[in-house]
């Protein structure tokens, strides 16, 4: 096969580059993250489940591949877009590079096209389908292209079994939707014992385990889609029993949900670990890693995104909210106080 590959945006307009990783045909959803670092995070976040991950940093792959980087066991991308990938990196801890990497998990990357271009193009007429192709782009189905969906993204990438993490004297449960293992590792690092459930668990079952507190995870997909429906009132039965929760991300907005609030899709999303917010109540902006294409429709927000205004945290009293990432991986970790705020609500729920 040709190195030669082809993308195809739905509305016709294409990019000639080269492969790397794995060759072969993919459509998805194009989004593009504008972190500097953290790629090995981006890859194995299942929150891009169904999407191809476009990175608008030009080079991609200098420290090598790093499994403890990890956030999952599996890449969660379809597909991956990057503009030069580093086939010599130098990094201690580096096991391989990004494109032997990227072959044996079996996931397609192509390089070497105009990747700010694409960007532009993205900001401009948002978040659209495209297929890598090493087929000439005169073949392509840009009807098929543009009727791709994400569709049971949830349950395709929840955990199927009960497991724990970590040891201590406060009981969390953690709602699996897609969890990136730094949500888990945080809490264990402040005394938590964390049960993982899968994301079709009942509001009974977490209960027997007689939990101080319930997290809501990170995941892929439009919270709204009718096969969340259970989750959402599965939340809604665990806020009727007063055990704090804490949301992250999709988890952020499966409780929206849950109070009675909407989400709406974006025009690209935030994605990326230089995404500021303001908290409403001091006025002081922090710097968050975010990945997603959703927001809560609100208007008595915590935080706000600075750049667009939207809702990026609510707070209901003894239950509260993220849209962006306090474990930070990858990212800055201005917000990591918001786990002390969850274990402080813990420990007053338990006393």
């Amino acid at each position: 096969m040709s190195d030669t590959a082809y993308l195809i945006l739905e509305n016709g307009m294409t990019f000639e580059g080269k492969y790397f990783g794995a060759q072969g045909e993919m459509t998805g959803e194009i989004v593009f993250t504008t972190g500097m670092t953290g790629y090995l995070e981006t890859l194995t976040d299942q929150s891009y489940h169904g999407q191809i991950v476009l990175q608008t940093f030009p080079l991609i792959g200098n420290y090598g591949v790093i499994p403890s980087d990890f956030e999952s066991a599996s890449v969660g991308a379809r597909a991956y877009i990057v503009k030069y990938p580093c086939g010599a990196p130098s990094n201690f801890r580096s096991e391989n590079d990004l494109s032997a990497f990227l072959k044996e998990r079996g996931i397609i990357g192509l390089c070497g096209i105009d990747t700010r271009a694409l960007t532009k193009i993205i900001r401009e007429s948002g978040v659209m389908n495209g297929k890598i192709s090493a087929a000439p782009p005169a073949d392509a189905d840009l009807a098929g292209i543009k009727a791709y969906s994400i569709i049971d993204a949830v349950a395709s990438v929840s955990s199927h079994n009960v497991t724990k993490t970590g040891e201590g004297s406060r009981r969390i449960a953690l709602m699996d939707f897609g969890a990136k293992r730094g949500i888990a590792a945080a809490l264990a690092a402040r005394g938590c014992e964390v049960w993982t459930f899968p994301h079709n668990v009942q509001a009974e079952d977490i209960l027997q385990k007689k939990p101080h507190g319930i997290m809501l995870s990170n995941g892929p997909g439009d919270p709204a889609e009718p096969a969340n429906n259970g989750i959402i009132e599965t939340i809604r039965a665990l806020l009727q029993n007063g055990v704090p929760i804490f949301g992250i991300c999709l988890g952020h907005q499966f409780l929206a949900l849950a109070k009675g609030y909407k989400t709406k899709k974006l025009k690209f999303g935030h994605r990326g670990a230089n995404q500021p917010v303001k908290e409403t109540a001091t006025g002081r902006v922090y710097i968050t890693s975010q990945n997603h294409g959703y927001a809560v429709v609100a208007n008595n927000s915590s935080f706000v995104n600075v750049n667009d205004g939207t809702c990026e945290g609510m707070d209901y009293g003894d239950s509260f909210s993220v849209q962006f990432h306090p474990e930070a991986r990858g990212g800055p970790l201005d917000t990591s106080f918001l786990f002390d705020r969850f274990i402080k609500k813990v420990d007053d729920y338990g006393a």
